[in-house]
């Protein structure tokens, strides 16, 4: 490996997500993705056409559609949930699925000379579980010649859900997934975490081990513990012994205990419930239900709820940790059976 005039070496950064956005970025849902399912992508569509129309009043939203018929259905459903066009951009960007968290761009900014660019990380659908990919592998380049800027490709598989950002320097991740084989087979842990500190502008990469059950990206560390400000994660537990994520997310909170920052500083941990077991009604099958899936836009954060009495808990412990923003809980029961959430389906473009 040869680390030549990286982004960290130009002076690029990913910033953490509280970073005021220009937008953010979405891959509208068609039925040739994850939800290709019966009438599973109309049952969507309030939830989804809610969350944009939250992510709209504190900034644009970004929407890459799959053709010109694609786009039409997209006006005419922004249209019928009374969402302000002028706060829309929707390029044609073909994808194959929904998830822009992860076949999405890096966006990284330079402070000192106010460049923004963009990374290209490769994209194997969480090792190769759908093909094709081939289209949501080429968004990141369309999406910087759409904007104009550079982008760098470093060679490797990296999904934006699997790494979480403080933007001091701090990266949390999942060994279950970054040290897959499935994902970059000839590279170590060392070697993926040069990758990380040359690529992404850090400091330090602090490793959890596992992830929620149902999650089928191998561990997403967006699912389980979030960086909330510079030194506060919010954590995921399980109070129920005999849940299958008691244990995992019980080691993943001792891990998170030991950990220092950069400056030595210990992280302040807030634990937030999962909410109740929440199971495919046609499959029986354990989806990967968290309140973590949050994201967070200029104005408001937006938490993924699953009509259960936990839903309010989470939301009001969420509010108090990020208290300069709205939190708005919008109900991801039908969402969550493509096996993610408004997290996973959305990526920030950061302004500079």
């Amino acid at each position: 490996m040869i680390f030549e005039n990286t982004p960290k070496q130009q002076g690029f950064f990913f910033p953490a997500e509280w970073h005021p956005h220009r937008a953010t970025w979405l891959s509208f849902p068609q039925a040739s993705d994850s939800w290709d399912y019966g009438e599973r992508l109309e049952r969507i569509y309030p939830s989804y056409l809610e969350f944009i129309k939250t992510i709209s009043l504190s900034e644009k939203v970004c929407i890459n559609a799959k053709d010109e018929e694609h786009k039409v259905l997209i006006i005419n459903l922004l249209n019928q949930y009374n969402i302000d066009l002028a706060q829309v951009e929707i390029p044609i960007h073909p994808t194959n699925d929904s998830w822009c968290r992860d076949h999405g761009p890096a966006f990284l900014i330079n402070p000192e000379n106010k460049k923004r660019m963009i990374i290209e990380w490769g994209y194997n659908a969480w090792g190769g579980k759908y093909p094709p990919f081939d289209a949501d592998d080429r968004i990141p380049v369309l999406i910087a010649e759409y904007l104009g800027l550079p982008f760098v490709e470093p060679g490797i598989i990296m999904e934006g859900g699997s790494v979480e950002f403080n933007g001091k320097g701090t990266i949390l991740t999942s060994k279950s997934c970054l040290l897959n084989p499935n994902r970059n087979p000839h590279l170590n842990q060392t070697q993926i975490e040069k990758y990380l500190h040359e690529y992404y502008g850090a400091e330090q990469v602090l490793w959890v081990h596992d992830g929620i059950v149902g999650d089928d990206t191998d561990g997403h560390i967006d699912d389980t513990t979030r960086f909330v400000n510079d030194d506060t994660v919010l954590t995921c537990i399980e109070t129920d012994k005999s849940d299958d994520n008691y244990k995992p997310l019980k080691d993943n909170l001792i891990e998170l205990s030991k950990m220092r920052l950069v400056n030595g500083k210990q992280l302040n941990i807030i634990e937030i419930p999962m909410p109740d077991a929440v199971y495919d009604k046609e499959t029986g099958i354990r989806l990967p239900a968290s309140y973590a899936n949050f994201c967070m836009t200029n104005g408001h954060v937006i938490v993924p709820i699953y009509n259960c009495n936990k839903d309010t808990i989470a939301l009001d412990i969420i509010q108090k940790a990020i208290p300069n923003r709205k939190v708005v809980g919008i109900d991801s029961t039908e969402i969550i059976w493509g096996l993610g959430s408004f997290h996973c389906l959305s990526q920030q473009e950061p302004i500079i």
